[in-house]
């Protein structure tokens, strides 16, 4: 579970760098923002894959 939250975690700090300057301020919290935004859209594409296999 670990190294897969670590590879999440390198994937949204290279998307956040694209679109914030690593040395800005508020960096940090838009790195979580973009964490959880990024976990939730795979909780929802896990659950409708799943949902679309049973049909």
């Amino acid at each position: 579970m670990s190294v897969i939250l670590r590879i999440l975690f390198v994937l949204v700090g290279s998307i956040t760098a694209l679109f914030v300057a690593r040395d800005s301020l508020n960096f940090d919290v838009i790195q979580t923002f973009v964490a959880i935004l990024l976990v939730t859209a795979l909780l929802l594409g896990g659950s409708f894959w799943s949902m679309w296999r049973k049909t």
